[in-house]
């Protein structure tokens, strides 16, 4: 019904890379990181990392349902790290300066994140600002042909291995939101430092960062768009990092089922499969029955972004309601598997531990519920 059949050889043909590229090295990059570079050089080759984005830089020019297919096929990633690390380079650091950045800032870093020769991070939270992005307090001041970039950001994601950072910061005391600006901050300049990587309950496959700024000279032509208008800039980008979270989500949520179900009908217990226990049957049907409400609510999205709608009410829902189904699910499948779920050794645990992050990054469930509200209008 939504997908044709160039859409199904892209899947098949991003299935095929990550069964044969990602997926058999899960277990060794959780205890160490994915080599992004290697990873992402890889996919920029293939064509995976700007599906939507302009062909003048290297993307595909694919519509909406192009992109959800990809998103889709990173939820069966055996873990969230790479999934997220993946999301971040396509659909996070990137849209802002392809929707308002100069040529220069295209060409030279848009290009080179699609073609998976530099890798990117986005870099908004700090110590005191998570949710609320309106208290960030790096700065960036204007001297010259460059802006002076001091301050910190935190949870960092790619940011041990990122060559360029799309930052928001401060570049005015006035009150508003139109004191913020968006700039694209290489790694290499001086005065930038990787204090540590974060030792993390889940996503262990995934690099997390806390980073310095000390008088880093950022050339002007770095900043994108506006100096005023790196908040709004910022907050339009939400909505596509938000919206990344939902196809894989739906896609991870039925596969953890698929592997209980296959666990269920192995394990005897009382003489009897354990698939054989009504209770568990109906609990599973009752999770495929949400999972299947969240499908559907992904696909009505992407069907409004077709049309060019406002999607912030609905990306807020998915948000809001994925975080809470994919913890539910990772929970209730890994007290079906007993004892050996708890063990570091099985795919459930790593669901488990992976799944618990999405209701506090890219917008806490409390805050999906107050922009609901807001727009409601109560």
């Amino acid at each position: 019904m939504y997908f044709n059949e160039t859409h199904i050889a892209f899947r098949d043909s991003i299935k095929r890379f990550i069964d044969k590229e990602i997926n058999p090295h899960m277990d060794e990059w959780e205890e160490t990181v994915a080599p992004l570079h290697d990873l992402f050089k890889k996919m920029g080759d293939l064509g995976f990392l700007g599906v939507r984005y302009d062909p003048k830089y290297g993307g595909q020019g694919l519509d909406y349902w192009f992109e959800t297919v990809l998103l889709e096929e990173i939820g069966h990633i055996h873990g969230m790290g790479v999934a997220t690390a993946i999301a971040v380079q396509t659909n996070m650091a990137t849209p802002a300066i392809a929707a308002f950045g100069s040529e220069y800032l295209k060409e030279t870093y848009l290009m080179g994140a699609i073609a998976g020769d530099m890798v990117a991070a986005i870099a908004v939270t700090e110590p005191d600002a998570g949710s609320d992005v309106f208290a960030i307090k790096t700065r960036a001041v204007k001297e010259g042909d460059h802006y002076v970039l001091n301050g910190s950001k935190t949870y960092i994601t790619n940011g041990t291995q990122a060559d360029f950072l799309t930052l928001l910061a401060r570049t005015s005391d006035d009150k508003g939101y139109h004191s913020f600006g968006l700039f694209v901050v290489p790694t290499d300049l001086r005065g930038f430092h990787v204090n540590k990587k974060l030792d993390k309950l889940g996503l262990r496959s995934s690099d997390t960062a806390e980073l310095f700024f000390d008088n880093v000279k950022v050339p002007a032509k770095n900043l994108i768009g506006d100096e005023r208008e790196g908040f709004i800039y910022q907050m339009q980008q939400f909505q596509h990092e938000r919206f990344a979270i939902l196809p894989g989500t739906h896609v991870a949520i039925r596969d953890m089922v698929d592997m209980t179900v296959d666990y269920l009908r192995q394990r005897v217990v009382f003489g009897k499969p354990l698939i054989t226990k009504q209770v568990l049957r109906h609990r599973l049907a009752d999770y495929l029955m949400k999972n299947e409400c969240l499908k559907q609510l992904t696909y009505h999205i992407v069907r409004m972004k077709m049309e060019g709608l406002d999607v912030t009410r609905e990306i807020s829902m998915g948000k809001l309601y994925a975080g809470q189904l994919i913890s539910e699910v990772a929970s209730g499948c890994l007290q079906m598997f007993g004892g050996i779920g708890f063990m570091t050794e099985t795919l459930i645990s790593r669901y488990f531990r992976d799944a618990r992050i999405m209701s506090i990054g890219a917008g806490a469930d409390e805050v999906m519920s107050e922009i609901i509200a807001r727009v409601e209008g109560f």
